[in-house]
């Protein structure tokens, strides 16, 4: 029996397990949905111990009879949802907050009145935000009976999603997060790569609550017996971006990709040192192996493959996303129709956190192919906004752009993409990129890969989108776009 490496994708709709030999080929895959729950209008929440044992029966069903032969684990999660349980019982006092809440956005809007956001960026890189996991801890210490006295007393844990399952997974011996991860807190110092006491102040949040922060690639203990039947090394964490980024093996400088999943995130690597935007990107944590820091710039943006289930579950346009290819490719444009999906606002480059989605220039001739195209194109113009920021700040053109994510199977939308950005947009062999990251931090920790080129070799090309020349019209979309996203924003305000 040949050795392999597991890896475990928690996102925000499903948990998943996959098997990856040494070539990078996938052996087994599991996969599972949980529950998405909706208590007001822009909260949103995870039951965290339906998630852990979602994972963990996907992962036992993966692990099965291969148990002996998996020589790491690596964990890459949906980044900035968090989790608060109590360290005695196990039990979570909440249930976890997700990214995409909005329920602290008035708390982060008194911050940013209050002149704090240029302090905050300096020390985190990020804007201030609901998005990020900070103001979510405060918010449940707030708001929950009894939970701050608890984590005064030191009873409560802290973490993000990739902490709660590592927990979980060791019977309780290990509380870490990697820097990827907790660079997304607003809690974090990305210069001093430790917890910031004045951030935790202005928060009001016990530092005894939150994990060790460790190297992205290390190994950082076993898997309890009971839990997966074997002791195995659990040696690679990352967030889901920059474990992508990681799987596309982006790995110099100046190298970007760009995740088409639930929202789309692109990154870009700007090497060893913080670079603090000036068009309202953040700068994060790539990874870190050994002591060597990566760091990238990312542009956010909230709603991507989303707004396709929003037409099929809501707006009930087709049965199946698969479909919106060729209902949208039915049509040659989208009829003057532009759809803004800012169904949990804007984000980068707006960060608008009271946006709505709306959608513009219905007419009596608009038909379901014409919102289903504007759907699509919605996510490429967002994409462009993101690029033309990137650009500014890293003083780089983009060559060419690495993609991945579900929604790269659409060549309608791939193309559309190359179009709009004038970049060539490529598409590898393996688009599982995200848990292909987790499984390479993992395997190089545990010497299964010896080195970054020995993974290199293994990153293939599957498609390369060529722009097309038709430059008058591409540039026509793009203004009406625009257009749309300025008076969304004007109605907003």
């Amino acid at each position: 029996m040949q050795d392999l490496i597991l890896a475990l994708d928690q996102g925000t709709t499903s948990c998943r397990a996959l098997l990856f030999d040494r070539q990078g080929q996938i052996q087994a895959t599991a996969q599972k949905e949980f529950t998405q729950h909706f208590p007001k209008p822009g909260w949103v929440e995870h039951d965290a111990l339906e998630i852990w044992e979602t994972q963990l029966n996907v992962t036992r069903e993966i692990v099965g009879e291969n148990g002996t032969s998996i020589k790491a684990i690596g964990i890459t999660n949906q980044r900035e949802t968090v989790v608060i349980w109590n360290k005695h019982s196990g039990e979570p006092i909440h249930r976890a907050l997700v990214w995409q809440d909005k329920r602290t956005a008035t708390y982060c809007d008194s911050l940013n009145a209050e002149g704090k956001a240029a302090w905050v960026r300096e020390k985190t890189g990020l804007v201030i935000d609901a998005y990020f996991s900070g103001t979510k801890i405060k918010w449940l210490l707030d708001n929950v009976e009894g939970a701050r006295a608890s984590a005064e007393a030191g009873d409560l844990l802290a973490g993000t999603i990739d902490t709660w399952l590592i927990w979980k997974l060791t019977k309780g011996k290990l509380h870490v997060t990697d820097v990827s991860n907790a660079c997304r807190t607003l809690l974090f110092n990305i210069n001093t790569l430790d917890w910031d006491n004045e951030l935790l102040n202005l928060m009001d949040i016990p530092r005894n609550m939150l994990p060790d922060v460790k190297a992205s690639s290390a190994h950082y203990g076993n898997t309890d017996a009971e839990i997966l039947g074997t002791e195995i090394p659990i040696a690679g964490i990352a967030g889901d971006q920059q474990a992508a980024l990681f799987g596309q093996m982006c790995t110099e400088k100046g190298m970007v990709k760009n995740t088409y999943g639930t929202g789309c995130f692109m990154l870009m690597n700007i090497g060893s040192e913080p670079l603090v935007s000036k068009n309202n990107l953040l700068t994060s944590i790539g990874w870190q192996i050994g002591n060597e820091v990566t760091y990238v710039l990312e542009g956010s943006i909230f709603i991507a493959g989303a707004v396709v289930q929003r037409l099929r579950d809501s707006l009930k346009i087709f049965k199946s996303s698969s479909e919106v290819e060729s209902l949208a490719a039915s049509v040659e444009d989208t009829g003057g129709v532009v759809l803004v999906p800012a169904f949990a606002g804007l984000g980068a480059p707006y960060w608008n956190q009271h946006a709505k989605g709306t959608l513009f220039g219905l007419t009596r001739g608009s038909t379901d192919a014409h919102i289903a195209r504007a759907a699509l194109e919605s996510i490429a113009y967002q994409t462009r906004d993101v690029v033309k920021a990137m650009e500014a700040d890293s003083g780089l053109d983009i060559r060419e752009l690495r993609v991945d994510g579900g929604a790269t199977v659409n060549d309608l939308l791939m193309q559309f993409q190359a179009d709009v950005l004038q970049t060539e947009t490529v598409r590898p062999r393996i688009v599982e990129t995200t848990v292909m990251g987790a499984a390479f931090l993992a395997g190089l920790a545990v010497g299964y890969w010896n080195s970054l080129e020995e993974i290199r070799q293994l990153w293939e090309e599957d498609r390369r989108f060529t722009p097309t020349d038709n430059t008058k019209k591409i540039e026509s979309g793009i203004a009406e776009w625009q257009k749309a996203v300025g008076a969304l924003e004007y109605w907003t305000n």
